[in-house]
């Protein structure tokens, strides 16, 4: 009954004649079908493909799907807590991390926008538990990077995220041929379908201009990272592909990778997780770290 009665109140939105509430009438009506068509192409998975992660997602600070899959995949993989690495953090407010450090995770955040490291900085607290570095990495600095800020996070490097609409695939191969991380999460240019394989030619200083020219091919990501790291999933919304160590690889059903690629449903990142995101949560976190005495001296870089 409170679904129809919703959808009574959007109908009546609908026809009223003003701009704000037909808009926020259209947009309603958008994140239903938006949460409708989820809920269906993770049906589907559970069918295609019993046990793949992508079966499982859900947004909280992700771009789409993503929070949901990288939690389970790191349940199945035994990790309740550890040390992840983003590369393309953004501004904070949306990326692949952000969740895990409100879970208690340790982190590194590292961007080459200066306003969007700035935000951070000016959003959260200074952190042993976070660590933002303003830096344009590259297959030549990024294993150091991750480096100079493992040792303060007291542990391995459990998960990197890498989203730089480039250079992803280089710059993931050389960390983790220094860093072997357990998941890997990596944005795949889904415009080429499986099997053909796609990779912009590496550039250190290379800007996305907006266009398809970017990243690499799901193929090109399996064949690159073979056999070091097995394909468990991608998200729903083709942005994002999931790749696990070869040791850790039975834990995750075997699928072939031509089973587990998605299409680029790229208007499913426009489905929201309740009101506009923002830092204060993280802020809060942090800040309790600090008051239970958790925190060591603060390190910051760039």
């Amino acid at each position: 009954m409170a679904f129809f009665s919703s959808l009574k109140r959007i109908a009546r939105a609908a026809l009223n004649p003003t701009a704000a509430s037909t808009s926020a009438a259209l947009d309603a009506l958008l994140q239903l079908e938006l949460s409708r068509e989820l809920a269906r192409l993770q049906d589907e998975t559970r069918l295609q493909t019993p046990g793949n992660p992508a079966a499982h997602g859900f947004k909280v600070y992700s771009q789409a799907d993503e929070d949901g899959i990288v939690e389970r995949i790191c349940d199945q993989l035994g990790l309740a807590t550890g040390s992840v690495a983003e590369i393309g953090c953004g501004d904070g407010r949306e990326n692949n991390s952000h969740y895990l450090l409100l879970k208690g995770w340790r982190g590194i955040w590292i961007d080459g926008d200066a306003s969007n490291i700035r935000a951070i900085r000016k959003a959260v607290p200074v952190s042993s538990r976070l660590h933002v570095i303003k830096a344009i990495v590259t297959r030549n600095n990024v294993a150091e990077l991750i480096r100079s800020k493992l040792s303060a996070l007291g542990g391995p490097l459990d998960v990197l995220s890498v989203d730089v609409d480039g250079n992803d695939l280089p710059i993931a191969q050389t960390a983790i041929n220094a860093l072997s991380p357990a998941l890997v999460v990596g944005e795949y240019n889904a415009k080429f379908r499986f099997p053909m394989i796609a990779a912009i030619a590496y550039e250190s200083q290379h800007r996305w201009r907006h266009d398809d020219y970017h990243g690499a091919s799901l193929a090109a990501w399996v064949h690159g990272l073979a056999p070091a790291y097995q394909l468990v999933c991608c998200n729903l919304a083709g942005t994002n592909a999931f790749f696990v160590r070869g040791d850790l690889a039975d834990r995750f059903p075997a699928h072939a990778p031509e089973r587990l690629y998605q299409p680029a449903r790229f208007h499913l990142t426009a489905l929201r997780s309740g009101h506009a995101p923002s830092l204060s949560f993280l802020k809060d976190a942090l800040a309790r770290d600090t008051q239970s005495g958790l925190e060591s001296t603060p390190h910051e870089t760039g």
